[in-house]
Order: structure tokens, then C-alpha cells, then sequence
């Protein structure tokens, strides 16, 4: 049998937030740390300013509804971010659970601008809401649409009309008068 040492991420997560962290998940090719969320920007903030580690790019944040799943989860939801460094070419995966009672956790946007999008379309399609977004509106179904689609009870024949567009100008106008092109 092979022993997985830990990385010098998790490693430093265990060291400088030992309360924060819930459980590790090492192999080979693939490393994940559940946290506690109210733990999560100041875990993000160091993986992303600490030199030896530099995780500069956020390559996704995604949702999983545990609802129907097998084996009985914390909570029904867990945000993971996936995180990745250029310059030292290592990548984790760091996940938070969110109840179904409070589905909210801290915005990371402001570490990640990628992260606005993202948020965005964990808030639209599971309805977990990101606080201190800086913009947290649906971003992919229409804004009288009711429900959150990816939530595993979601019926998934439902069907629902639009009466009335809803415009993204106020996004654009806000980009536009930052570039001085309004």
C-alpha cells in the first residue's frame, strides 16, 4: 500500500487555520480540503498572496447537491473552488459545505475576478447566495424564473414563460463609463 504525504498546501492550510479545517482528501494526482465556510476567504487570501504556494487563477467554482445521494453528507451542498498556480504548476480543490436552512457563503470575487461569473451561476442554478457580490443576479435563466434548476428537487419538467426581458445594460453601462466610452 502507498502513502500519500501531504502537500505544502494542505499542509499550511493545517498549520495557519487548524480550526478550519474539517477534512482532507489526498491521492496521487488529486487533493481537496473540506473547510468550514466562514473560514473560506481567509483560506483563499492565503493560498493566493502566500509565495511558496501562489495560486493565482481560479478555474472553477461549482456546486453538488448531496440531496439524493447514497452516503449521507454534512450538508445538502458543498461550493468547491478549483484552484491552480502558473508558476508552481500545482492545483487544489477547495470545498465548503452550505446547508439548505442558510445557503450562503462569502463572495471570493474580490481575490479572483473570475469568480463574479462564477458565483453568479452557483447563485442562478443551485441558489446559493454569495455575500457582498458585488452584482448577484441571475446570470443564465430569466429573472421571473422561479426555482433553482440544478437542485436535485427540481422538477425537471417544468416549464415557465418569460412576460417581460430583463436587460444586462446595467452591467454595460458601468463597463463602458469605467473605459471612457460613455
Amino acid at each position: 500500500m502507498e502513502t500519500i504525504t501531504e502537500s505544502i498546501t494542505v499542509e499550511k492550510i493545517k498549520s495557519t487555520f487548524p480550526d478550519a479545517v474539517i477534512e482532507v482528501y489526498s491521492s496521487i494526482d488529486d487533493e481537496a480540503i473540506l473547510i468550514k465556510k466562514e473560514s473560506l476567504v481567509q483560506v483563499l487570501e492565503l493560498l493566493k498572496t502566500d509565495k511558496d504556494l501562489d495560486y493565482d487563477m481560479l478555474m472553477d467554482i461549482g456546486v453538488v447537491d448531496y440531496l439524493k445521494y447514497p452516503v449521507r453528507k454534512r450538508e445538502r451542498f458543498e461550493v468547491f473552488y478549483q484552484i491552480y498556480s502558473l508558476s508552481k504548476n500545482h492545483r487544489i480543490r477547495i470545498k465548503c459545505p452550505v446547508s439548505i436552512k442558510d445557503p450562503t457563503i462569502d463572495t471570493v470575487s474580490h481575490l479572483w475576478k473570475s469568480a463574479n461569473w462564477g458565483e453568479r451561476e452557483a447563485f442562478d442554478q443551485f441558489g446559493i447566495k454569495f455575500n457582498n457580490h458585488p452584482n448577484l443576479k441571475r446570470i443564465l435563466n430569466h429573472h421571473e424564473f422561479i426555482g433553482y434548476p440544478l437542485r436535485k428537487d427540481y422538477p425537471i419538467k417544468k416549464r415557465q414563460t418569460l412576460s417581460i426581458n430583463d436587460s444586462l445594460m446595467d452591467e454595460m453601462d458601468k463597463e463602458l463609463k469605467r473605459k471612457g466610452l460613455k
